[in-house]
């Protein structure tokens, strides 16, 4: 889809917009079905173009591959850790693919939490202003447009030019943000995802998503799936988190620390709410692990990186071997956006 509209944006602009009306004029496929679209490509003439929505809705519009072309780990380590404390963000890249698979991608780290603010994938030109505002945001600018961004007054930023894995503009602390011990476990699954894709690949299809998903759901396991040890009754039949005993109960002095501004943003507190209104119903991804996690508290375990990375095998091991009938769509192939 990305590919489609980058072939007509490089002939004329205007050829966009026609094959984003075909397509948003098109019936909304199911997950795992096919829509076909028709389209007309000077030089090429009418084309039928079909495209599959993926089955895992929450992997819909994610690419993790090209988020770690474009970034090394520490880099996006400080970039995921910026948007946990809803810190504006800006991506800077020369294709609007780069910027639109980036942005989906680190938005898909933070599950089971949702990012709650601004979130423009590509920022038109005549837009830019919108950068100076003084709430949360990620947005994606074409690098033509860096200079201008440069000379407006936008306080507290994160810059990340995508195409030179640099930072532009950063506060400097965002490397000294996360919990150390798990920061490190993530920068050891990262830095060494070949080795295991290429070890797990003997017997079964390796997955980079459904690794790199799997860490990031571990690493918010580790971090708060001690929750529901801390929920109550309350009046009505709803839940309560008793945030004080929640925060203090958690073992890693670096991890109270952390949660101590986490629990101040939206994120979070639109998770909590979610749970403590929730009455039964099923459980996603993250309840299972944490359930497994809770259920695992009872068994004496290593501490640290060493923990996070045997429980990282072990679920990863379960999805390499399709328990659960979890399915991980490697690449998207469906995606909508306005150019």
């Amino acid at each position: 889809m990305r590919r489609e509209v980058e072939r007509r944006r490089e002939i004329s602009p205007p050829l966009v917009y026609t094959f984003m009306r075909s397509v948003m004029e098109a019936p909304f496929p199911a997950p795992g079905r096919t829509v076909t679209v028709k389209s007309f490509l000077p030089g090429s003439g009418n084309e039928v173009l079909t495209l599959c929505r993926p089955v895992d809705s929450r992997l819909e519009h994610v690419d993790f591959d090209s988020l770690l072309q474009c970034l090394s780990v520490g880099k996006l380590l400080q970039v995921f850790a910026s948007l946990l404390l809803e810190r504006r963000v800006i991506f800077v890249a020369d294709k609007l693919s780069v910027l639109s698979r980036c942005g989906h991608a680190v938005l898909a780290l933070l599950y089971p939490f949702t990012w709650q603010h601004t979130f423009v994938p590509v920022l038109p030109a005549s837009m830019l202003d919108i950068s100076c505002s003084p709430t949360p945001f990620l947005i994606g600018v074409l690098a033509p447009c860096l200079p201008e961004v440069l000379e407006l007054p936008i306080e507290e930023v994160l810059i990340v030019d995508l195409c030179a894995d640099r930072f532009v503009i950063q506060l400097g602390d965002e490397d000294c943000i996360l919990p150390s011990k798990l920061q490190a476990a993530l920068m050891q699954v990262l830095e060494d995802r070949e080795d295991m894709l290429r070890q797990d690949s003997r017997d079964c299809p390796a997955d980079l998503s459904a690794l790199l998903s799997e860490a990031f759901v571990r690493f918010f396991v580790e971090l708060v799936g001690h929750y529901p040890l801390h929920m109550v009754e309350a009046a009505g039949g709803a839940k309560e988190l008793q945030r004080e005993s929640f925060r203090k109960s958690h073992p890693s002095r670096g991890v109270r620390q952390f949660l101590q501004l986490f629990m101040e943003t939206q994120m979070f507190a639109g998770f909590i709410q979610d749970k403590e209104l929730r009455k039964g119903g099923g459980r996603g991804l993250y309840e299972s692990r944490v359930a497994e996690y809770l259920d695992s508290c009872l068994e004496p375990e290593p501490s640290g990186v060493n923990k996070f990375l045997k429980g990282l095998g072990s679920l990863y091991s379960k999805i390499l071997h399709n328990d659960n009938n979890q399915i991980y769509i490697k690449r998207p192939l469906y995606l909508t956006f306005l150019v």
